[in-house]
């Protein structure tokens, strides 16, 4: 009898222990993964339940949470959607989160390691605070500009501060509206969610930070730059020809124009910045060499994931180039591809001494009370090399004059402003199909701005298309 009870005993005391170590494995580690689940109702109408804090830009709530009647207690709404679409993203039941909405979802819900003793005063108390205030660096003035200045046609903007890398603006068209994605209807949500999938512009891509384009002669910037850190001058001269004949190929490059740069046989550098000339620089390509010319815009973040709130696609300068391929490169043709907010950081950094900021959009983050629990940290970006240094002071300051002079006389003049240095660098891809229009540069030291607008047209260049656009948003950001 006591051997069957002992046997008894045994099994009891095995089954309790095979519950408890399944009941210890659910708590510890599939307990996130069921409560999780997408398709755990219960789940999405308690976090719903939840006052989701706001997106502030300059003291405007450009997304928010309403009280909602029904099963969901809270409604997500944004200010003028499509103006912030790409920064924000979406809300939903259905789709989950996208943007901003994503990548601070612990900010947002109040939820994050910063705020442990508020969240455990909360399981005290019994109650749901609402979530944190996230607060932004742009400029709601300066991301209008942008929308306006591009008028409908498919591009992007980026502004920035250079001596900090706050992002002041970052627009992109086509764009799309978060709120029918965020309603508490799934029919209204899927009805706006297909036709966006569908459409072949392909709204939902930000193109100031997603998209790749050839940069062009906007390109011709980090050339210089390689060229002044080798040792040329300003002054250095070289023939002015119409023609550049490429080694080791038939195809050979010349000027936009057909025709040589300047009235003699040699232009110098700063005169040949300024009037784009593609002989000069693809010659100058070719006498640096590719590594050279690569390991410069790598100074500048290219071949780099940029640190920044938002994923931004790597912008690219391919290693291993032949003699053709780097004539090429080095005007920004070929396989070189860069987005908007790369090319911002460009132009940031030759009017900010040299230095590469790394930029950001989320100036600090609030608790319900107001008290700050995030502020963005200001730093150059260390992770480059040359240690967030793309150029010396003295090639920085050759190579801002260079820019302010190609909009002061050279192709860059529908970007200046009446008594501001404005500077910059127009660019017109050639990739087949219209053209890439781009500009980039600067005004002062105060904001920094690139500007891309593609398939425009066959007309479209960056002195005509891009320019203008750049000197309304910079002219919106000094009046701001």
């Amino acid at each position: 009898m006591n051997k069957q009870i002992t046997r008894v005993t045994t099994v009891v005391l095995v089954l309790f222990g095979a519950l408890f170590v399944n009941l210890n494995v659910i708590a510890l580690f599939q307990a996130d993964e069921i409560a999780n689940h997408p398709g755990n109702r219960r789940i999405i109408i308690r976090e719903y339940a939840l006052e989701r804090g706001p997106i502030v830009a300059a003291d405007r709530a450009i997304a928010q949470s309403i009280p909602s009647d029904g099963q969901y207690a809270f409604l997500r709404v944004y200010d003028d959607g499509p103006l912030f679409a790409h920064l924000t993203g979406y809300y939903s039941i259905v789709l989950q989160r996208s943007g901003l909405e994503s990548a601070l979802n612990e900010q947002l819900t109040g939820r994050s390691t910063e705020v442990v003793a508020q969240n455990l005063g909360e399981l005290l108390g019994g109650r749901d605070r609402p979530g944190n205030t996230v607060e932004l660096t742009v400029v709601p003035a300066i991301q209008q500009a942008a929308r306006d200045a591009l008028d409908g046609r498919e591009g992007a903007v980026v502004a920035l501060d250079p001596t900090t890398g706050a992002v002041l603006a970052s627009y992109a068209n086509p764009t799309f509206d978060p709120n029918p994605l965020s309603a508490h209807d799934p029919a209204v949500v899927n009805d706006a969610w297909l036709p966006l999938r569908s459409d072949e512009r392909r709204p939902l891509i930000d193109r100031a930070t997603r998209e790749l384009y050839p940069p062009g002669s906007t390109f011709k910037v980090v050339t210089a730059a390689a060229a002044l850190e080798s040792g040329l001058e300003p002054t250095s001269g070289f023939p002015d020809e119409a023609e550049f004949d490429v080694p080791q190929t038939q195809s050979n490059i010349g000027n936009i124009t057909g025709q040589p740069c300047g009235g003699g046989d040699r232009v110098n550098l700063s005169d040949a910045f300024a009037r784009s000339c593609n002989t000069v620089f693809a010659r100058l390509g070719v006498e640096l060499g590719d590594d050279a010319l690569r390991e410069q815009a790598e100074r500048f973040g290219f071949n780099a994931d940029v640190p920044y709130e938002l994923t931004v696609a790597r912008s690219v300068v391919p290693s291993d180039l032949d003699v053709p391929a780097t004539a090429q490169s080095a005007i920004g043709q070929r396989d070189v591809r860069a987005t908007a907010m790369q090319m911002a950081l460009v132009g940031a950094s030759v009017t900010n001494g040299g230095v590469v900021m790394r930029p950001y959009l989320v100036s600090g983050v609030r608790d319900p009370d107001g008290r700050q629990i995030e502020r963005a940290e200001v730093r150059r970006w260390t992770e480059l090399p040359g240690g967030g240094a793309a150029l010396s002071p003295r090639s920085a300051e050759q190579l801002r004059t260079m820019m302010i002079s190609a909009v002061r006389a050279g192709t860059g003049t529908a970007a200046a402003i009446d008594g501001v240095n404005v500077g910059g660098k127009t660019g017109t891809a050639q990739t087949g199909g219209d053209p890439t229009a781009w500009f980039i540069g600067f005004a002062g030291q105060d904001v920094a701005v690139a500007v891309v607008v593609a398939d425009d047209g066959p007309d479209a260049s960056g002195g005509g298309t891009a320019a203008p656009i750049a000197r309304q948003v910079l002219q919106a950001a000094l009046d701001n």
